[in-house]
């Protein structure tokens, strides 16, 4: 058990390294010197379009898995639940939707946001 924890614990921490090292790179690149200003506004405006979807795929992703993980974890207990007490099915499933609802909208909370952050900002 504990050598599984440890497992997961060194995996999870060489995840968050390499997406720290992807985030990093286009910190250390070397700026091309473009000599026009009009081009160096073009230049700043690509790298701007590119954060952006850099930022909304991140934010839809980490949406989605937190929603994901939540409606399969209600899912197991009011499966559970249910199992324990056929009679209580009806409450049980009535606050299971009702909490399925909630989660559902945050994540289409999180893509109103991104559609802004894509189209507005």
């Amino acid at each position: 058990m504990k050598k599984l924890f440890r497992m997961r614990r060194i995996c999870v921490l060489a995840l968050m390294l390499l997406l720290a090292a992807a985030m990093a790179a286009p910190a250390y690149a070397a700026a091309e010197d473009q000599g026009e200003p009009a081009a160096q506004e073009e230049a700043a405006e690509e790298n701007t379009i590119g954060l952006k979807a850099i930022a909304a795929g991140i934010a839809v992703g980490v949406a989605a898995a937190g929603g994901a993980v939540g409606m399969g974890m209600a899912t197991a207990k009011s499966a559970e639940s249910i199992a324990r007490q056929p009679e209580a099915e009806g409450k049980v499933r009535t606050t299971l939707m009702l909490g399925l609802v909630f989660i559902e909208t945050a994540i289409i909370y999180a893509l109103l946001v991104v559609i802004l952050i894509i189209f507005v900002l």
